[in-house]
C-alpha cells in the first residue's frame, strides 16, 4: 500500500496523508518539485525513515478539471519508484463550501513482481477549514473493487503571521489495507512544513512509533 497525492506536492501526502486537489489555484500547467526527510503516507514510512524527493506536473482549468501525475523514490516491497496518475473535478459551491472528486493510479514501474499496482476513487467535502475525505479502493492485484476504505477529517487554520497548522485523522481499513488509524498535526509557512505522525498499525518494527518530518517544496508556473 502507498501513498496519496497531495494538493500540489507533498503537504497532504506528508501533513495530513488527505486526498484534496481542490488547492489548484493556478490555471494551465504547472510544476512541482519537493524534499522531504521522512516520506509517510497514511501514517506509514514509504522510504523506511530515509529522504524523498519527489515532482510532478499537473494541468487545471477553470472549469474545475485537473489532471496531473507525480513520482518520488520509494522503498518498501521490491520498489524504488512510485508513479501516480490522477485527474478529477473539484469546484467551489459557495464562500465557505466545495467538492472534489477524481481517481489515481499508482504505479511502481520498476517492481520486479509487477503486483504492487492499485487505484482509488476519492471524494472530499470542505466547509471552512474543516474537510471530510474518502478513498475506495477500485482495483488491485488479488482485491477486488471496495475492499479497502480510507476517511480521513482534516482542519486547518491560518495564524496571524499567515502559517497555517494543519490536524489530522484517518482511518484505513478492509481486506486490502492495513487496517489503522493515524493522527498528525503540521504547520506550514514559506514552503516549509515541521510535522508530526503516528499511526496504531505495529508491524513489529516501530511502525507504530510517533514520526517527525519537515519538508519543502516549490511550485512553478508553466
Amino acid at each position: 500500500m502507498k501513498k496519496a497525492i497531495t494538493t500540489i506536492a507533498i503537504t497532504s501526502l506528508l501533513a495530513a496523508s488527505a486526498i484534496s486537489f481542490q488547492a489548484f489555484a493556478i490555471e494551465g500547467l504547472s510544476a512541482n518539485v519537493a524534499a522531504t526527510n521522512n516520506y509517510l503516507w497514511r501514517g506509514l514510512e514509504q522510504t523506511g525513515g530515509e529522504a524523498a524527493i519527489s515532482g510532478g506536473v499537473d494541468y487545471a482549468n477553470d472549469s474545475g478539471f485537473y489532471v496531473g501525475t507525480w513520482a518520488s523514490n520509494a522503498s518498501w516491497g521490491d520498489m524504488k519508484t512510485e508513479l501516480d496518475l490522477y485527474g478529477g473535478f473539484g469546484a467551489d459551491i459557495n464562500e465557505s463550501m466545495s467538492y472534489d472528486v477524481g481517481f489515481i493510479y499508482y504505479a511502481y514501474p520498476d517492481s520486479v513482481s509487477g503486483d504492487a499496482a492499485f487505484s482509488e476513487v476519492y471524494g472530499s467535502f470542505t466547509f471552512t477549514g474543516l474537510t471530510l475525505g474518502v478513498a475506495v479502493l477500485t482495483s488491485a492485484d488479488g482485491a477486488d473493487a471496495g475492499d479497502s476504505v480510507y476517511a480521513n477529517a482534516d482542519y486547518a487554520l491560518t495564524l496571524a503571521n499567515e502559517a497555517e497548522v494543519s490536524f489530522h485523522i484517518g482511518n484505513y481499513s478492509g481486506d486490502f489495507s492495513t487496517d489503522s488509524t493515524d493522527f498528525g498535526v503540521s504547520i506550514s509557512k514559506d514552503n516549509f512544513t515541521f510535522g508530526l505522525s503516528k499511526t496504531d498499525y505495529d508491524d513489529g518494527a516501530s511502525s507504530d512509533d510517533m514520526k517527525f518530518y519537515v519538508a519543502y517544496s516549490i511550485d512553478i508556473d508553466l
